[in-house]
């Protein structure tokens, strides 16, 4: 195991939490080569509300020069960015492996 981390112990189900949880924040987290779809946002039909920054679970979406950006290195692919965007300016696409 390596010496950073911290291994978790429960002594029966109850103590198990309510969800998975994670040693460090999102922001250390990164995806790997899992994820399945990823999102891509149509410049001409986004807005810059950030409502994709705002829900992303990952943070996963960077602002720059005052637009978000996907951070693939910590996108999971939830869909969520997708799902909130007001404009529909986010496409989920198959990766392309």
């Amino acid at each position: 195991m390596a010496k950073d981390r911290k291994k978790i112990e429960f002594k029966g189900i109850e103590e198990l939490p309510p969800m998975a949880m994670s040693l460090k924040s999102m922001a250390a987290n990164e995806t790997g080569s899992w994820r399945n779809i990823r999102p891509v946002i149509n410049y001409d039909k986004c807005i810059n509300c950030m409502i994709c920054w705002k829900f992303c679970p990952d943070a996963a979406v960077d602002i720059i020069n005052e637009e978000p950006v996907i951070n693939l290195t910590f996108c999971k692919g939830c869909a969520i960015c997708a799902e909130e965007c007001p404009t529909d300016a986010i496409d989920m696409v198959k990766e392309g492996r």
